[in-house]
């Protein structure tokens, strides 16, 4: 049978979003991993807590099995074949470049994630608000188990930057259009883009949340 325009973006558009935004994570946590000098073994589990983190928590917390990597196997592969590539060709003078680069890729990881799992959570049948946190679960927490294990304070916490705060917002954003009787693929596509919108803004404008003053 032939998919419609609607099926083809559900099954395919999803998928790549999702692509894009776990190599995007993955990718933070391998960077993290050469900058401590870590072996081929602790590249490959920061980069997958990084990767996968926030997704596994997520479903732990609602329940869900299998696990979105352990129905994929194919993204242990790719971790690890990431990690041998960088042990082999990543050099210092490549980190920073890195970094500036995946600015674009994180903030459409962010966007996918925290839509998608606020939606998840929609379909599992919680409250809107325990929705929004499994959203902002999601893309946050995978950085924040990568920053713990490298003995850093997570950078969500103290970088001062819009990043969780935006995931909360896009998130009711979602659950807003779910009340409107949106469909769950357009309510995950919205407010990724708006979620994602917002991150880059906060990038390209510098905006910084308020500090804590004694």
């Amino acid at each position: 049978m032939n998919q419609t325009l609607g099926e083809w973006l559900v099954t395919y558009g999803t998928q790549a979003f999702e692509i894009i935004g776990t190599l995007a994570f993955a990718l933070s946590g391998l960077i993290e991993a050469a900058r401590k000098k870590l072996d081929l073994v602790g590249m490959a589990i920061v980069t997958s807590l990084a990767a996968f983190g926030g997704g596994t928590l997520r479903d732990i917390l609602l329940d869900r099995r299998p696990f979105f990597w352990v129905q994929n196997e194919i993204w242990i592969w790719a971790i690890l074949i990431m990690c041998a590539l960088a042990l082999v060709f990543m050099r210092a003078r490549h980190i920073e470049l890195t970094e500036r680069t995946m600015q674009l890729p994180d903030a459409f990881g962010l966007g996918i994630f925290a839509a998608g799992g606020t939606q998840i959570a929609i379909t599992a049948g919680v409250s809107p608000i325990i929705a929004v946190v499994m959203g902002v679960i999601t893309p946050v927490f995978g950085g924040v188990l990568r920053d713990v294990v490298v003995n850093e304070i997570p950078r969500a916490f103290n970088d001062h930057q819009p990043y969780a705060v935006i995931a909360f917002a896009g998130g009711w954003l979602v659950v807003g259009l779910n009340l409107l009787g949106w469909s769950s693929f357009w309510s995950v596509a919205t407010g990724a883009l708006v979620i994602t919108a917002l991150r880059l803004m906060a990038v390209a404008f510098g905006w910084r949340l308020p500090t804590w003053r004694v």
